[in-house]
């Protein structure tokens, strides 16, 4: 079973469907962790945002299942995020050195790496109990695929279609927001935010892709490009945010020198390049996509 939903099936059986699967392969991803520990807590972080952005599209439909179920997968995720984090810090440096401009600034920043790399392996020794909340996760993990016998949606085709189409248009507006809020003197906060509201937007497009298979791929596969984008924009302002809250790390003036020119001039190359995307991303009018995508669903399921 594929990340979608198929308009000519059950909805609630298909919802299930793409909830159940996410949630036992992030069980056993968490259980076999084939890759070891870090890994297996990235991919199950990825499956549970999946997972939330699918409980968005039906938020209004089982306001008190989806509010209840978030909270658990949220608290999941913030229980296993320290080691994820300071992983993720590791990446956003070597994006950093990757695109150096200049031998000096390169080495630089390969040095910076090294320090991010052994400040992730003193966080995992000196992090007591992991092996328990792993366990525990998995457990949390269980009664969410117990929960999902709880939840139902109308069988009436038309009345879904109409779910799905307000759904699009809330998303596509804050969508719309998000990205006018990045316009400016805009804050770190403001290009996140547009970054999860794009998130929700590109996996939308896959789970819904069979109403209308080539146009929707194409349109998903753009928006993955700007989740990327703006997820670099992110690790770079948490990069940021740790030279300032820890400074001991950086010994050495001029590696930190190098590494904060890095930060801020990628920043602003990544910021330019991803309000071009996105304008391209958001060009249709959100009233006009809901319409579409509902009766495009319509369609699809006679």
């Amino acid at each position: 079973m594929a990340y979608r939903i198929r308009p000519d099936a059950d909805f609630t059986e298909e919802f299930r469907n793409v909830a159940t699967e996410q949630l036992d392969r992030a069980v056993t991803v968490l259980e076999e962790r084939p890759d070891g520990a870090h890994e297996a807590i990235h991919a199950f972080r990825k499956n549970l945002k999946r997972l939330r952005s699918l409980y968005r599209l039906v938020a209004r439909e089982v306001p008190d299942f989806r509010d209840h179920e978030n909270t658990r997968l949220r608290d999941a995720a913030l229980s296993l995020s320290a080691i994820r984090d300071a992983t993720a810090l590791i990446g956003t440096a070597q994006y950093l050195q990757q695109t150096a401009r200049g031998k000096e600034k390169k080495e630089a920043l390969g040095r910076i790496v090294t320090i991010l790399e052994g400040r992730r392996d003193w966080m995992a020794e000196a992090e007591s109990g992991l092996e328990q909340r792993l366990m525990e996760t998995t457990g949390v993990l269980k009664e969410a695929i117990t929960a999902l016998d709880t939840v139902s949606f109308d069988t009436r085709h038309r009345k879904n279609a109409r779910m799905l189409g307000k759904s699009w248009r809330r998303t596509a507006r804050k969508a719309k927001a998000a990205l006018a809020a990045c316009h400016g003197e805009a804050s770190a906060d403001d290009f996140h935010n547009l970054r999860k509201r794009t998130y929700d937007y590109r996996l939308y497009h896959g789970l819904l892709r069979d109403v209308w298979p080539g146009a929707m791929e194409a349109k998903r596969d753009t928006a993955k490009e700007l989740v990327e984008d703006l997820g670099h924009i992110h690790d770079l302002a948490v990069l940021s945010e740790l030279v300032e809250a820890e400074p001991q790390l950086f010994t050495r003036n001029d590696d930190l020198t190098h590494l904060l020119d890095a930060i801020i001039f990628r920043q602003q190359e990544d910021r330019r390049q991803a309000l071009v995307k996105a304008e391209a991303v958001f060009a249709d009018d959100p009233d006009e996509e809901a319409e579409r995508i509902e009766l495009l669903w319509l369609a699809s399921g006679n």
